[in-house]
């Protein structure tokens, strides 16, 4: 996507807003439309262009370490793009943080596999650009569960509860003590930004409030 004229960003948003959550939750839907809604640039995970995925999710134990190692050099390539042309892009929205990367490969690489991630992990990292902005999207798993049905996605259809509630904890380890920038905790099993306009007028008004520390964000019924 070819950013927009500095002129035209909304000044009100942070500079980068980075989207992060399980599989299902909603981040790329959410991290389309407000890119759309404060006309700046949109950042994109390509889970598809991923070779090792479909395998993975047929017999995670495999090939976990080839999928990992992907991801993190697809992440980094992306993100040290987006750091040298920082000052042509006055602002971004993306649907990852950085920090799922080590997420992920904790919770799927067995101990000599994890060892040798995060070897390369942390020649890696002090590189890239971090988040002043970061929504965590929550949901349950039976919730997750019926997105990533209804959404169609052929080698997804292998993912189960048992992955997805270790997911769901470990993402809620992580961000428990998070710290690194403003968070905003988004209860999203009954929020539908795709189509109801009134859930992502309401966060939008939070986000340029520009809140700092940890806040939370759970509409009352009367916008559900």
């Amino acid at each position: 996507m070819t950013p927009p004229p500095p002129a035209t960003a909304d000044a009100a948003m942070p500079r980068h807003i980075a989207i992060e959550g399980p599989i299902g939750v909603g981040k790329t839907t959410l991290a389309r439309r407000l890119a759309s809604t404060f006309d700046c640039d949109l950042l994109l995970e390509a889970p598809e262009q991923n070779p090792f995925l479909p395998r993975f999710y047929r017999n995670p134990r495999a090939v976990a370490l080839q999928t990992q190692l992907f991801f993190l050099f697809q992440r980094v390539e992306q993100l040290r793009a987006v750091h040298q042309s920082d000052l042509f892009q006055p602002a971004r929205v993306a649907d990852f943080l950085f920090a799922k990367d080590r997420l992920f490969a904790e919770l799927n690489l067995d101990p000599d596999e994890l060892a040798l991630y995060l070897q390369v992990h942390a020649h890696l990292e002090p590189e890239l650009p971090r988040p002043d902005f970061v929504i965590y999207l929550q949901a349950p798993t039976e919730v997750l569960l019926k997105r990533i049905q209804m959404r169609g996605i052929a080698h997804e259809r292998a993912i189960n509860a048992d992955y997805l509630n270790r997911l769901n904890e470990t993402y809620a380890r992580y961000f428990l003590y998070f710290e690194d920038a403003p968070l905003l905790i988004v209860n999203a099993a009954t929020i539908d930004f795709a189509n109801r306009d009134q859930d992502l007028q309401a966060l939008v008004e939070l986000i340029r409030e520009r809140p700092r520390g940890r806040h939370y964000f759970n509409p009352s019924p009367q916008l559900l």
